[in-house]
């Protein structure tokens, strides 16, 4: 007589822990993006803070299996309040050989390193440009490596359906998928939900990935080589309703927000370029709300248009990225001449030129600032957050409203693509800036001038109650108008004791995921350390000035004894309309004969060892030595 036994699962443990950086790599088409943003939504519902870094291949589908052609998604989560994506790394799933090489060096000693034991076959360590099998040189020995077979343990979940090979490989990141919700103990309801919509009209498909998902839960509950789980419980976040937020979905609500407030309707005139296309893609949805979306041939179209519906009325913007910033420069100067109230978007990405597109460097701030010939100041504002993006919409809008100029927001592809939990507001908390049109066919005159904010009279054309010109007289009023703009932006917020022996401002160079770099060096461990910034002192001050131009930078370089920062010039440039020495204020940022900054530089850090600090003050920029 045949007899049957349970045999039990193995027993896990359960480890509780308060933040988490997890990392999927593998090929542009092994679902990479979609895995993470899974990932992402599943432990925002569940109350974590977090903060993303999707990492996209520059190249267009390069071949698979090769280095250039990795593609990866960072998220960072935690019980705590977080300010980046995060740095080492202490879990990350690999796709194949190529995935590992391009991110091993980011894992953490001990770390958890879960790797497709299928794709480390001969040819594709060529592809990788690996000369040994990783798996089977002990060259991972510091890891604890869980090498799975993907592609085998998918299809025997998928066979009975049907399918082809190719449909069932595709599967194989859910399959990952699964086992981290098993890791970190979350539910998979909402990616079930998600798999539903998404292939709402491929029922095969449906029933294929929501199977390979609970699949490699079981895997991870059944096998023996998982002996420990991990739960990260909900962050205590301030009441109210959020939602997972990326910075370029963020800047097109700000600007419908923008739009409904001041009772204007919204133009988009763009040209599509990474890493501002999103933004385009976005607004092109809410048609509902009288968005009015332009895709133009170029970018020299894109910013006239806008300049055109400004002209006639609109809350208009543009956006683009470095490469589109340099083409948009002469119209630039046209919308400041002829005073027309514009939003210029520069998400910026790496490189000069064309650079590269999927990429990100913060190196345009002097083109923002001063990237047009003749006089042409133009209002700067610089997001510090993915969801700080949606108030610098919001501000820059209210600004070029108010005192007829363009506005530009420099953004960076971290906060274009990053996303945390953003609170979503009360509308009523948001003034209005409701415009008025002029319309006195009596006493209009298109020179006059507001006396508080300089600004013309905004006359549509074709109205004949005003006819609209433009005078010469403009110039005579430039400068004093920029400052009378620039007075009026909300000071910089520092962190740290308000008197130190650094300053570190953060505006571009050092704006956006370096403004949680600053964050964490001045709670964690003192210091600060940033993308081109070293500095270390006994009472370091950060800040990060939304407004770029203004003089909340001159201000933080007042409460300390030095600035560091690619700001440092800015602040200089800046100095004089504020009444502030510029000698005085170059000798504190350290600009001037490089000579010169670099011995002060090296004063400034002797006398912080003399002290017992540790570390020193390092120039900015400094070559010599």
């Amino acid at each position: 007589m045949a007899t049957t036994t349970d045999i039990p699962l193995p027993k896990h443990k359960r480890e509780v822990i308060d933040r988490a950086v997890i990392r999927f790599a593998g090929d542009s088409g092994d679902g990479m993006q979609v895995t993470g943003s899974q990932f992402t939504n599943t432990v925002a519902l569940y109350g974590n803070d977090i903060a993303t870094f999707p990492d996209f291949p520059a190249e267009i589908r390069a071949p698979a299996g090769t280095l250039p052609g990795v593609s990866g998604y960072q998220l960072h989560f935690s019980s705590n309040e977080i300010y980046t994506p995060g740095d080492a790394v202490d879990v990350l799933i690999v796709m194949n050989a190529a995935a590992l090489k391009m991110n091993l060096a980011d894992l953490k000693a001990n770390g958890i390193l879960i790797v497709n034991s299928e794709a480390f076959a001969e040819t594709d360590l060529r592809k990788a440009q690996m000369t040994s099998n990783p798996l089977e040189d002990h060259s991972l020995d510091k890891y604890r490596l869980f090498p799975v077979e993907l592609e085998r343990l998918t299809k025997a979940a998928l066979d009975h359906l049907g399918l082809d090979a190719k449909s069932i490989s595709r599967c194989k990141n859910f399959f990952a998928l699964g086992m981290c919700y098993w890791l970190y103990n979350r539910s998979m309801d909402g990616t079930t939900r998600y798999i539903e919509e998404k292939f709402a009209k491929k029922p095969l498909l449906v029933e294929a990935n929501k199977l390979a998902m609970k699949a490699g839960y079981s895997y991870c509950e059944a096998t023996e080589a998982f002996q420990i789980s991990y739960e990260i419980p909900p962050a205590q976040l301030e009441p109210g309703l959020y939602r997972n937020m990326s910075g370029n979905q963020a800047l097109a609500l700000g600007f419908i927000t923008a739009s409904q407030k001041s009772g204007l309707t919204l133009f988009q005139g763009s040209y599509p370029i990474t890493p501002a296309s999103d933004i385009l893609h976005e607004l092109a949805q809410y048609k509902d709300f009288g968005v009015i979306t332009f895709q133009a041939e170029d970018e020299i179209a894109a910013i006239s248009s806008a300049i055109g519906a400004a002209y006639a009325g609109a809350l208009a913007i543009t956006t683009t990225s470095g490469p589109g910033m340099a083409l948009k420069t002469e119209a630039l100067g046209l919308a400041v001449a002829v005073e027309i109230p514009l939003v210029i978007c520069d998400i910026q990405r790496g490189g000069p030129s064309t650079g590269l597109p999927t990429k990100t460097e913060q190196a345009d701030l002097m083109q923002a600032l001063f990237g047009r010939n003749s006089e042409a100041p133009i209002p700067v504002i610089a997001p510090a957050t993915p969801s700080d993006c949606f108030w610098a919409a919001v501000e820059a809008s209210r600004i070029a409203v108010k005192y007829m100029v363009p506005v530009i927001i420099l953004s960076d592809g971290y906060l274009a693509n990053g996303a945390e939990p953003w609170k979503i507001p009360d509308l009523d908390s948001i003034p209005d800036f409701t415009v008025k049109f002029a319309s006195d066919p009596v006493d209009f005159k298109p020179y006059r001038r507001n006396p508080d904010t300089l600004a013309r009279p905004w006359a549509i054309p074709g109205d004949p109650r005003a006819e609209r010109l433009a005078g010469l007289d403009r110039f005579a009023v430039r400068a004093v108008e920029g400052r009378r703009v620039a007075v009026r932006v909300d000071p910089a917020e520092l962190a740290g004791r308000r008197v130190g022996s650094v300053v570190v401002i953060g505006a571009l160079g050092a704006q956006g995921d370096a403004h949680g770099v600053f964050s964490v060096g001045i709670g964690a461990v003192g210091c600060v350390v940033g993308l081109q910034v070293v500095g270390a002192a006994d009472d370091p001050v950060a800040g990060h000035t939304r407004g770029v131009n203004d003089g909340a930078i001159v201000e933080g370089a007042r409460r300390g004894r030095g600035v560091v920062g690619q700001a440092a010039v800015a602040v200089v440039e800046r100095a004089a309309p504020f009444g502030v020495d510029v000698a005085d204020v170059a000798e504190d940022v350290g600009v001037g004969d490089p000579g010169d900054r670099h011995r002060r530089a090296r004063a400034r850090g002797e006398a912080a060892g003399k002290r017992g600090i540790a570390g020193a003050v390092r120039c900015l920029g400094c070559l010599w030595g």
